[in-house]
């Protein structure tokens, strides 16, 4: 059962990272893709919570579908401060030149 929350996990990130980089292509905005990625965070966290709730039927199973949520919300905190540091960057080299 663990492995398949595992899978569900990769599962998730890489979508949640292709609908970033698509809404980032779409807006050239970096910190609108992370935002992007915050939401889907929650979105993905809640159909995991009910899949886990669904296949274990278990009340604590939900804590499965949170453990998603957690990695998803770890996963855009990094596109944060890559935007961050993209940000920071960009503005250091116009500064020198």
């Amino acid at each position: 059962m663990a492995s398949f929350f595992i899978i569900l996990i990769g599962f998730f990130i890489v979508i949640a990272n292709i609908i970033g980089f698509l809404s980032y292509r779409k807006k050239r905005n970096l910190y609108f893709a992370a935002f992007t990625i915050l939401l889907l965070a929650v979105l993905f966290g809640s159909i995991g919570s009910a899949l886990a709730v669904f296949i274990i039927r278990d009340p604590f199973a939900i804590f499965y579908g949170l453990q998603v949520g957690y990695y998803l919300l770890i996963n855009s905190v990094i596109v944060l401060f890559i935007a961050i540091l993209v940000t920071v960057i960009k503005r250091y080299n116009s500064s020198i030149t």
